[in-house]
């Protein structure tokens, strides 16, 4: 079955940089999508990036453009989010999504918190 395992979060002044991981299994990883979302304490959950089928195109939501990078590594199935130049804005659990044959999968996500 599809699984999705995020990792990495933790807690970090402004300014400071982290990077998410989600390791995937249970699908054929190079054919799929690939999505970052995040949802803040009281707020309704929102996409931040997203990494094309082919990992030609990747598109951000503009608050997080020019600050997070999205990547992948196909050989260990493993999405990346490389978050610089924190906010406390940015604080928020975040979470790893795919969607397979109409399904949304989504990981148990992993907590970000900017402050200092």
């Amino acid at each position: 079955q599809v699984q999705l395992v995020e990792s990495g979060g933790g807690l970090v002044q402004p300014g400071g940089s982290l990077r998410l991981s989600c390791a995937a299994s249970g699908f054929t990883f190079s054919s799929y999508a690939m999505s970052w979302y995040r949802q803040a304490p009281g707020k309704e959950r929102e996409w931040v990036a997203s990494f094309s089928t082919t990992g030609s195109i990747t598109n951000y939501a503009d608050s997080v453009k020019g600050r997070f990078t999205m990547s992948a590594d196909n050989a260990k199935n493993t999405v990346y989010l490389q978050m610089n130049s924190l906010k406390p804005e940015d604080t928020a659990m975040y979470y790893c999504n795919v969607r397979v044959r109409w399904v949304n999968y989504w990981g148990q996500g992993t907590l970000v918190t900017v402050s200092v």
